[in-house]
Order: structure tokens, then sequence, then C-alpha cells
């Protein structure tokens, strides 16, 4: 039977714990051998990242036990952080960045002797010290090639980057002169090593500020000569890219080509390029993506198969798998009810295995047998931990912001089987803006999305100017213009699910972190749209995050948002949320983790000292070991009750089963 109640006040089996038990998704998936790996969050062992492995049969097994943790912190977003192989005897030879040190370590998980890992590189005191990522396994010449980033000394942009060969035997586990430089460090940021088929060439893609990787890059290709210690990569010269293209992958083909995914077009489509000319050709011309923005080395969008056809993720917003016949342009798409793949394939023969999820299910791993077109899901299978009709029904839309320009969002109604609202009354809704803020917001299950919905609270996922998966043109909608495209995209899809009767104007949140929470903050100062916010690990002072306010990656990355911070230094500081505190009419929540490098604890403290006492109802919440994504799941646990607290006692209603969030002036 169903139940008349007032919106936000519903009773619901999907509570915080149950949230935070499923949070994070299987990631940086492989092929070692017959097996299929990869990376699994671990919210109730302290946030860790397992190595899990796919055993004969179907059984899940964690390749690597607590407490190791494959996570590298390379351009503190990281990247790959382990590779293997298999062997004829002993089981395979395994490498893998351990987040607690950075270092690099080697192991034989089917050693019956049940040897550690040993360590493969050396530890170092200076600044954030030594961190690899994106390795490439080479054992017959006894190394692993990866992405090196080298402190040089204590400030965040006291650091090179380079492609290194470290030896296996452990030779460099105490001596950094033992790590042989393959590159040289003329460019800023590199990706890992591509090996071409005869062995001859490398190619990788590079970076320099204060280009962000999604504005433009470089695709290198040097030869591989032999030396006295080894091979090193000479004459390195560029054969795609630039200033304003952004090359964001590169593998070679069995023929020798190269393929590339670049922006050219104004649109990420995969070329094959010549590596001695440059010269290019697009595969498959479409107004879609074929890759996406680089926050992390080791992504993969595209992979060579055998035989010479290309499994791609592609798509216009939603990003779905298909295989591409790169000599006739023809795309077949997998069958199966996957809606959205992430930048994570992996290839063995014609098994093509990646990270994919739905409306109605989260992230697992699936494999597509490209024989005969059959995909299933293998690997961190996602059952439903209550029953599906608790789960929101998402609709796809698209709004009219200002000058008419078109803003993509989802809209999540508030949905229940056993509650519906009073036909009086229209329900409140969180506005929510991504990270990044070049990112975008998947159409997939999100149990902390339903957390709300089958409380009766709607949620709006905003894809406002400046998200990725339409094309360069909208993305570069929010150059210089951040904190104004956002805003008023958010407010736009605000306002006008207000105007139809979908949302009750009096009672809308915002809410987002890191870039978001820059967004749910900037709001909060400029509009009136808003009855409270969540702003989560934000940035709040412009002119401090770009003086050594943040870590090196994006330390230039408001000269392409904002402006020169030399030529436009009043704009820095009129957008600054912390400038305007003084402007915060609403009720709001202000979220922290005290060891995040991206946007460190600094800023929060300020704005939430600038907020004393000015008689706006607030908190502020701080998490001791969070960094910049909170892992944990009593944090997950505790910030999410919390922000439905702040809505409750905003909207006028009684959340049953949360704690109170006390709220001071």
């Amino acid at each position: 039977m169903v139940s008349t109640a007032p919106y936000g006040t519903w009773r619901s089996p999907i509570d915080a714990a149950l949230v935070a038990s499923h949070d994070g998704k299987p990631d940086f998936v492989g092929m070692v051998g017959d097996e299929v790996w990869w990376v699994a969050a671990r919210p109730a062992e302290g946030g860790r990242a397992a190595l899990v492995r796919l055993r004969p049969g179907g059984r899940e097994a964690v390749a690597l036990p607590a407490p190791w943790n494959a996570r590298s912190r390379v351009m503190e977003y990281g990247g790959a952080p382990w590779a293997a192989v298999p062997r004829p005897a002993g089981g395979p030879l395994v490498v893998f960045v351990h987040f607690a040190d950075q270092r690099l370590y080697a192991w034989e998980p089917d050693d019956p002797a049940g040897a550690a890992p040993r360590p493969l590189t050396p530890r170092s005191a200076v600044g954030g010290g030594l961190r690899w990522a994106d390795p490439v396994l080479r054992p017959a010449s006894g190394e692993v090639w990866c992405v090196l980033e080298e402190f040089t000394g204590e400030g965040p942009r006291d650091v090179r980057r380079v492609i290194a060969a470290v030896p296996l035997d452990g030779s460099a586990a105490a001596d950094r002169s033992a790590v042989r430089e393959l590159s040289d460090d003329r460019h800023r940021f590199v990706t890992g090593p591509r090996l071409s088929p005869d062995g001859r060439h490398a190619a990788w893609v590079a970076w320099d500020h204060p280009r962000m990787p999604w504005d433009g890059t470089e695709l290198l290709v040097a030869r591989v000569v032999p030396g006295d210690e080894g091979v090193r990569f000479a004459d390195a010269r560029t054969v795609l890219g630039g200033p304003e293209e952004s090359v964001a992958q590169v593998e070679w083909a069995a023929d020798g080509t190269l393929l590339a995914a670049t922006d050219a077009s104004g649109w990420w489509n995969l070329h094959r390029v010549d590596p001695a000319t440059g010269g290019s050709v697009n595969l498959c011309p479409r107004e879609e993506e074929f890759a996406g923005p680089l926050w992390r080395v080791g992504q993969r969008w595209f992979i060579p198969l055998d035989g010479g056809l290309v499994a791609v993720v592609h798509g216009r917003g939603a990003q779905r798998l298909g295989i591409l016949d790169p000599e006739t342009g023809e795309l077949v798409d997998a069958a199966g009810p996957w809606t959205e793949w992430l930048p994570a394939l992996a290839a063995q023969g014609t098994r093509v295995v990646g990270v994919a999820a739905s409306p109605r299910t989260a992230y697992e791993v699936v494999e597509l047998d490209t024989r005969t077109g059959r995909a299933r899901a293998v690997g961190a299978r996602h059952t439903d931990a209550v029953d599906r009709a608790y789960y929101p029904e998402p609709l796809i839309r698209t709004f009219t912001g200002p000058d008419g320009r078109e803003v993509h969002a989802h809209v999540y109604p508030p949905h229940s089987p056993d509650f519906t609202g009073p036909a009086e009354e229209a329900p409140p809704y969180v506005i929510r803006a991504h990270g990044g803020p070049t990112a975008r917001s998947p159409l997939v299950l999100d149990l902390e999305i339903a957390y709300f919905t089958s409380r009766g609270i709607g949620v709006a996922e905003v894809l406002y100017g400046g998200s990725t998966g339409y094309g360069r043109a909208y993305r570069e909608r929010l150059r210089e213009r951040w904190g104004i495209v956002d805003v008023e995209d958010c407010a736009a899809v605000a306002e006008a699910l207000a105007e139809e009767g979908t949302a009750d104007r009096a009672r809308l949140a915002i809410r987002g972190g890191s870039a978001g929470g820059w967004t749910a903050a900037a709001s909060l100062v400029s509009t009136t749209t808003y009855a409270c916010g969540t702003v989560v690990y934000p940035v709040l002072d412009l002119t401090a995050w770009a003086n050594d306010g943040t870590h090196d990656f994006e330390s230039h990355y408001l000269h392409s948002l904002v402006g020169p911070l030399a030529e436009v230094p009043d704009r820095y500081r009129d957008r600054s949320p912390l400038a305007r505190a003084d402007r915060v009419s609403a009720a709001f929540l202000l979220l922290q983790g005290l060891a995040d490098p991206i946007c460190p604890p600094a800023q929060s403290e300020r704005f939430a000292e600038a907020m004393a006492g000015r008689g706006v109802p607030h908190a502020y919440l701080t998490f001791e070991g969070e960094g910049h994504g909170f892992r944990r799941a009593e944090t997950l646990v505790r910030a999410l009750e919390a922000e439905l607290s702040l809505y409750a006692q905003t909207f006028g209603v009684v959340a049953p089963d949360v704690p109170p969030l006390e709220l001071v002036k």
C-alpha cells in the first residue's frame, strides 16, 4: 500500500551505511594470461584499493591482501597503479604502487613460500618523494617502464616527470642512480610509453603549463636505441598535436602505424597516424567523443585487437562500447544493458574487458567476446542491495540557459514504492554540480542519489557548460568564465524545474564537491535561487589557489578557467566566494578532508571563520586522514547523514533515522 507523506520524510531501506558499503567502482582493468584483474575500492578497509583477480571458474580472489594499497599519487589523481605478466611457472609477476610510501613493488602472488612484496624503488625525503604510474612490464629485459614523478624541493611545483626504467632485480630499491631515465624532462607532464610492434620506437603523450591535457598535448615518437646500460629513447619528436589540439591517448597498431584520439575536428575522434610524417586519417568522423579528459595517466578509451579491429568507448554524452573496423569505418556497438563505459579497456585475443554500468546497475567488470558478440558481467557483478523499486528513474533533459544555450542535465524525481507526496505539494530538489570542472556526470545507478530520491528529495545533475562529452566547443564555454557559466547553468535548471512545477522553488539546494564545491559556493554568494547548499572540499579563494595553493597538475588550470592572474587579478578576487562571504544568506554545510593536497583545508577554514557570527545557519565538518574524495566508510556515512539533516532542517521536515546536524550561526 502506498502512503501519502510529505516529501523528504519518506522512510527508505537505503541508509548511509548501505551507500558507503557500495562506494567506489572497479578500475584499471587488465588481462593477465586468461585472467581478468582490476583495482577494487574497499571503504570498510580504510578506503584501501585492493587488487582483485578472476580465477578460473569465475571466482574472485584478492590478489593483494591488506594492508597493501594499489594506488598511485602521480599528479595527485593517480594513474594506472599496477601491471602483471603470466609466467610459464610460478604464477604471474606483478608490479604495483603502494599508496602509503608510493614505492614500486614486485610480487609473486602464487609463490608457495608466501614471500611479501619486495620494493623496487627507493624512498626520497625530498618534497613528495618519488611516485610512479602506468607501468609497462618488460621481463625479458628485466625492467619495468613507468612514469616517474620526482620532487626536487619542498614546494608543490618543485617536481619533474620523465619516463624511466626500473630494474626488476631490486637493485634500485636503495639506489636512485639505478633508475634509468628513458626520456628527458623537457615536458612537464608525460604519459607512460607505448612500444611499437618491432620494439624500435616508443610513443607517448606530453604537455606543459599552462595547458591542461584537454587544452593541448603533443604525441611524441622516439627511437629505442641500445646503450651501455640498456636501451634509451633518442630523437624524440612531435608527430601530432599542439597548443590547441588535445591528443588524449596513443597506441600502436599491428602494422606499425599509430592510433590516436585527437580533437582536431572539435571532437575526440580516432585517427590513424603515420609515425614518420605525422599524416593522419580520421577513421570514424562523427560528432561524438572517442576519448575524454586525461585526468589520470593510463586511461584507455580504445585498444587495438588482433586482426586489426579496434575496441572503442564512444558517444555523445553517454559513453558506450563499440568495435570499429578502421578499414571501412563501420562501428558496431556491443549488445547489453550497459549504457556507460569507463576508459578502462583491456584485451587479449578476441576478448575485450572493461567497466560498465547503467541506470539500473552499478559499475561491474564486463567481458565482450568479439567472435560471438556476447557481452557478460564477469567480475564485481552488480547485485541489488535493495528492491529495485527504490531505485530512481532518471530523465535525460536539455534545458535552455542564458543566451539560448543548451544545458544538459539528468533529472531524478523522488521515487518510492511505499510513498507518494501530497498532490498539492511540489518536492524539494538538490541541484548537483560535478567536479572537474572538465568532466561529466554519468547516467548510472548511484545509491547516493537513491538515498535522497527514495526519501522524497529530487536530484538534478547538471552537465553545465564546460562539461565533457559534447565536443570541444561545449567544454570551452567555461573558458575564463568559471564561476559564471557553471553558476548560470545550474540556476537555469533549478529555475526551469521550479517554473514547470517539478520542484518547489522555495526548497532548492545546490551541492558539489571539488570544482563542484566551487560552483556550489559561488552560487550561494551570487544568486538567491537556493535555500541551502552542501560544499565539499572546494576551491574558495582563486588567488591563493593559483599561488602555490594546490598541486602542480592544476596549478595553472585557472589560466584557462579564469584568465592569467597577472592580467586579471581583480577577476580572481571578485569571483572568489571567500571574498564575498558576506553575501551568503542560505544555510550551508561545508565538508573537508584534512589531508587534501588538491583543495587544502586552509580555504575551508578561512571561509568558516568568515561566516562565524553572521547569523547564517551552517556547519563545518572535517575528517582526519581523508584527502580529495572521501574513501572511508565512516566518513561517507557521517557526510551523507549530515547532508540529509541540513536539507531536512532547511526544508522544514523531519528526516527519520538520521542524527540531527548541529547548525551554528
